[in-house]
């Protein structure tokens, strides 16, 4: 345990109005901006990128009326527990798979009020990446309120190994996009 003294002291007299990312922040922005307007709600589930994407849709001030909920469920054992992820789905494809992020998807529908749920689970680095799956890898899906559970869309991608960070950063920005909504 450490000890009050031995943290380092907040800052007093400089204002910190974001740490994350511009271009992140701005892209948060438009998404709010656009589901505000058509009156939708939205709701993450994250694995690789910890909470990056609720923190972009945070940083602006009455995100609550179109930001409904995050899960960040980085280990295998939340996947499970708190998105209701099969156990049988994580063993058979891998946490890192189409058929974990269709689940994570469906789990974060299911657990809150939003009408489109998206789920990110990838391979951030710089370890844990193989042949099959090298560093880079990230999957996502979507899923819709009022939505047939067996349409929910399911895509991986390959993101450019720029670093722990820099894979993140992608995957956030991706999925932010995937929250716009689309022309029927």
């Amino acid at each position: 345990m450490t000890d009050a003294g031995s943290l380092p002291a907040a800052p007093t007299s400089a204002r910190i109005d974001t740490l994350l990312p511009a271009e992140l922040v701005a892209v948060a922005r438009t998404v709010l901006d656009a589901n505000r307007a058509i009156g939708r709600t939205v709701a993450v589930a994250e694995s690789c990128t910890g909470g990056l994407v609720a923190a972009a849709l945070t940083e602006h001030p009455g995100a609550s009326d179109v930001f409904i909920a995050s899960i960040v469920s980085y280990s295998n054992a939340a996947k499970i527990a708190h998105l209701g992820v099969g156990s049988d789905i994580v063993e058979t494809f891998g946490a890192v798979s189409i058929a974990t992020a269709w689940a994570m998807a469906q789990g974060m529908l299911n657990r809150s009020d939003a009408d489109i749920a998206v789920a990110i689970t990838g391979i951030a680095g710089p370890d844990g990446g193989d042949a099959k799956k090298p560093v880079g890898t990230v999957v996502f899906a979507v899923a819709r309120r009022g939505g047939d559970p067996e349409n929910v869309h399911a895509d991986k991608r390959f993101f450019v190994d720029n670093g722990r960070g820099g894979v993140r950063l992608q995957a956030a920005l991706c999925a932010l996009e995937l929250m716009m909504p689309v022309d029927p």
